[in-house]
Formats: structure tokens, sequence, C-alpha cells
């Protein structure tokens, strides 16, 4: 009898919920509490994909605001075609407060039917606009790529958060050595950094990240990708990920990272600037420019005042060269 209360009590709170809190929107913005998972509520800037906030392509690319036990998480751009995330965005307020569970993994309901529940729901196996389960079996010994997350599980604060990062809208298949080494690395220096480097006024941690994939591009004439897992799911090339904070000393701080989705030897993802990672993005998006932060983030380190011009420099060898020349001559004269 309880448990039929509660099915009907959460039925009855998922109907009050007005048309705009559904989990798959048209703008991010349209749902306050997803729009705070960017930065002054700007969405990353992808040419030909998502631009001004508004999706390009509406029957292709979804908007997810990722809904978990009546409370929004974290925010994704999903791939209908490619069947992976194009980017999943969140805040980073401190790390886990829990052990890392191990739920069963869920999908968006909504993908497969607007009137459908907008909670990530663990359903069936196959899915016309998405990946399932089924995708993904055996995809170790034959594709040798593993699930990997965009908003990982490690800079989920509470438990609820870790458990809503299972969701395979969240996911993208990546090289196992490339996921269990150098991009695990990188998550966890990244995590150590946001710990440090993020404080907002209140002395409370606060960064804004965002984690992203470039699909793969080889496809064969009969519109079916080589580079995918049962001809469905699309197995990225490259990996990305930035994020923009406040510091200590009230400054905006950026850091981004990107590496190859293959085999290869475990080599650390060193740091770039935000520009360069726009700049390496730019290559894949034609018709405008990449942003994936509002103007207040960083793009790069500013050039020092102490710094001489190429110009100023040889004009400073030359007044050397003279100077010690007169000397010379000073001295035989």
């Amino acid at each position: 009898m309880m448990g039929v209360l509660n099915h009907l009590s959460t039925l009855l709170l998922l109907s009050l919920l007005p048309p705009a809190l559904s989990r798959v929107v048209e703008k991010f913005s349209d749902v306050p509490q997803c729009k705070n998972f960017f930065l002054n509520g700007t969405t990353p800037n992808l040419p030909g994909i998502l631009v001004g906030g508004t999706v390009q392509d509406q029957k292709r690319y979804k908007l997810i605001c990722q809904l978990f036990n009546n409370i929004y998480r974290f925010a994704t751009l999903y791939d209908t075609t490619n069947r992976i995330p194009v980017f999943s965005a969140y805040t980073f307020t401190g790390p886990p407060t829990d052990p890392r569970p191990n739920p069963t993994w869920m999908i968006e309901p909504q993908l497969n039917g607007v009137n459908n529940s907008p909670e990530m729901k663990n359903m069936g196996e196959h899915y016309q606009h998405q990946a399932g389960n089924y995708d993904y079996s055996n995809s170790i010994p034959i594709k040798g790529v593993n699930k990997g997350h965009l908003f990982p599980c490690s800079h989920a604060h509470d438990l609820d958060t870790q458990k809503s990062t299972f969701t395979l809208t969240n996911i993208v298949p990546q090289v196992v050595s490339f996921n269990n080494g150098r991009w695990k690395e990188m998550e966890e220096n990244v995590r150590e950094k946001l710990m440090t480097d993020c404080f907002s006024n209140n002395r409370k941690i606060k960064a804004y990240v965002v984690t992203g994939a470039v699909p793969s591009k080889n496809k064969t004439l009969n519109n079916t990708l080589k580079n995918a897992l049962n001809n469905r799911v699309n197995i990225p090339d490259l990996m990305w990920t930035a994020y923009c904070c406040l510091n200590k000393m009230k400054k905006w701080k950026a850091e981004a990272h990107w590496g190859w989705n293959k085999k290869g030897k475990r080599k650390t993802l060193k740091p770039e600037t935000l520009g360069e990672l726009e700049k390496e993005l730019n290559q894949f998006h034609q018709g405008g420019r990449v942003q994936v932060f509002p103007k207040d983030c960083p793009r790069g380190p500013k050039p020092s005042t102490n710094q001489l011009s190429w110009k100023n420099s040889l004009e400073r060898i030359s007044s050397t060269v003279r100077n010690l020349s007169n000397s010379t001559m000073n001295r035989i004269g």
C-alpha cells in the first residue's frame, strides 16, 4: 500500500510540473535551475550545433536538464544521430562526500517520447534516439572501449549527484587505456586544482565546467559508422574539458585540456589555455567561432609588462655590441 501511495505522489508531483520543467527543453534558459550550470547563464557557442543558446538542428540535437530524484543535477546537449552527448555542463562544489556508487545505468525517457517521465530511469535495452546498455555489451573485447563519463562521478559532491552521472546520455565510448589512463589522471588533477583555486566570495568552492566530445566522421556509404558500437553509437575522436571560476583574489581563472581518444603511451594531458581549446575546436565547427565560456573567462596568460618586443630586443643587442666595440677601441687608443 505504501508503495502505491509513493507512486501516486510521484505522479502527482510530476503532473504539477509546468511544461517548461520537462527534462528535454528547447533552451536551457527555460529552466532556471538548469541555466545555473552555465556561467552567467551563457551556454557554449558551437557553430552548426548550438548558437546563442538555440539548437540549429532540433530534430537531431536535444537539450537535457538532467533530473534525478526531483533535482536538476547537470545539463547535457545530446546528439541523437551519433547517440552520444556533445557536452555536459556542471558546477563543481567540492569532492564526493561518499564512496563511488555502482548504480544501474539509466537513460532519458523523454528522448523516446515527449510525454514520458522527465526523470532519468533504467528501462529497456534498445532505443532509437539514444544509446542503450545493449550497445555497450561486449564493447571492451570487440572495440576496446568502455563507458566514459563527461561529468565524472569523481567531480560530483553528493551521493545523489554521483548516481545521476550514470546515465548513458552522459557517456561516450572511450578507449580503455585512454579513459583509465591519462584522461582519468587529468580528471583527478583538475579536481585537486578546483578545490584549491576556485573559491567564491563566501569561501565556498564553485567552478563551472564543460566537458565535450568531438565525434568521428568516418562514415561508410550506407551512412553507418565504421567507428561505432553496433553501427549505432559513435566513438568520438577527441575529448575536451574546460573550467572557469573565481580564485581567492576574485579574479577569473580558466584552464582547459583535450586529448585524442585512442591508444598511446601514457602521457600527461598538460593544461592548456581556454583560448587554445577554442582554437582547436574551431577546426571542427565551421561558420563561426567556438566560445566555451563568456568573455569574463581569460583566454590566455596576459603578456608581462616586462617583456620586450623583438624590435626592442634587437635595439638592445645592437646597443650592447656598439658599447662593447667603443669600449674596446678606447682601450686600444
